[in-house]
């Protein structure tokens, strides 16, 4: 049996298979009020049908003004849960285990959608944007000043964070990630270049991860023990005196001492800055956070099966998670069964006569 196609048990939770849908922001929330739709149904339905063993959903906000954008997915009230509901059903009508993450886009939240045409940096609030918020007063180049958050400011986002959690779990999602990546407000709050706090949430990585850490145990708290939680990191910002792999495993064994179940292992995306991009890029930073005792996921150009089970056979993670390649490719999981001689692969019955 190949590696990919081995079971991985969280907690009380198996999943079947080691390959997994990263999350994928969809913008298309059209109506501007974070309600998923057709769009996100069919979009996680087909990876679901396709094989994966883990379908993770885009980043949903956890407040209002925690959108990227005026179109991201949320998951701020009840309503918002409901609408999840019959995908996550779907989804596990196929097999697969569906986990939402949780995310607050922070210092660059209120901004276009990058879609063709669209214009780039924050939408003003005669355009239904609205004011963010941040660690500190420094704006993401290009995007406007965030307000520097209050500990009443704070203290909120990790209430919020908490309850959005204990509601996708009541309609049916496995499992929660929160997104400490990319730039947004926990990796904010994370990095030295964009937090220049002097309270107890700034200075050294202590401080630096307090909130993180804090939304992880509100969050442990109200989804209980029984349900796994992951962490989505920026393991390296690629730029000198940024956060980076040596500060990523630190935070990582402090989150693993604390029950954290995964940590899905990605970069950048705090400031901008030219990434050494290539197959595997971001491979060895989940290498270094596995080495320190965490179990973790990976993502970043792995596009072919082999290089995917090698990554797995060698010990540089536990899993694989697949972005870019999913998107062009929805049946990946079916291919590599093929190519790594599993069979039958993961079909559906309405799809065996596609078997490779």
């Amino acid at each position: 049996m190949a590696e990919l196609f081995s079971p991985m048990t969280l907690r009380g939770l198996t999943i079947d298979n080691r390959i997994w849908l990263a999350p994928m922001c969809q913008y298309s929330s059209e109506a501007g009020d974070g309600m998923p739709g057709t769009w996100h149904l069919v979009h996680l339905g087909a990876r679901a049908t396709g094989g994966f063993g883990l379908i993770l959903t885009e980043a949903a906000a956890v407040v209002p003004e925690g959108r990227i954008s005026p179109q991201d997915a949320g998951i701020w009230s009840d309503e918002h849960a409901q609408a999840w509901a019959p995908i996550v059903d779907f989804v596990h009508s196929q097999g697969a285990v569906i986990g939402m993450q949780l995310a607050h886009a922070g210092r660059k939240a209120s901004t276009y959608r990058p879609f063709e045409g669209n214009p780039r940096g924050t939408v003003p609030a005669a355009e239904g944007g609205w004011q963010p918020l941040g660690a500190s007063p420094i704006a993401y180049p290009g995007y406007t000043e965030p307000t520097e958050m209050t500990e009443e400011d704070i203290a909120e986002v990790v209430a919020a964070f908490a309850t959005a959690a204990k509601r996708a779990i009541g309609v049916g999602f496995d499992l929660v990630e929160l997104h400490a990546a990319h730039g947004y407000l926990l990796h904010s709050f994370l990095s030295p270049l964009s937090n220049q706090r002097t309270d107890g949430y700034g200075g050294d990585l202590a401080g630096r991860s307090r909130l993180l850490i804090e939304t992880y145990e509100a969050v442990r708290a109200a989804v209980g023990e029984d349900v796994p939680v992951f962490v989505r990191l920026s393991a390296s910002e690629w730029v000198e005196n940024g956060f980076d792999i040596a500060e990523a495993v630190e935070v990582a064994r402090e989150l693993q001492s604390r029950g954290v179940d995964v940590i899905d292992v990605s970069s950048g995306g705090n400031v901008p800055v030219r990434v050494p991009v290539g197959p595997g890029y971001q491979v060895p930073l989940s290498a270094a956070i596995k080495d320190a005792g965490a179990r973790t996921a990976t993502v970043g150009l792995i596009t072919e099966p082999g290089q995917a089970e090698t990554i797995l056979t060698t010990g540089q993670a536990d899993a694989i998670l697949l972005a870019r390649v999913a998107l062009r490719e929805p049946g990946w999981p079916q291919r590599a069964a093929h190519e790594l001689g599993v069979e039958p692969g993961p079909y559906p019955p309405q799809y065996t006569r596609g078997r490779w």
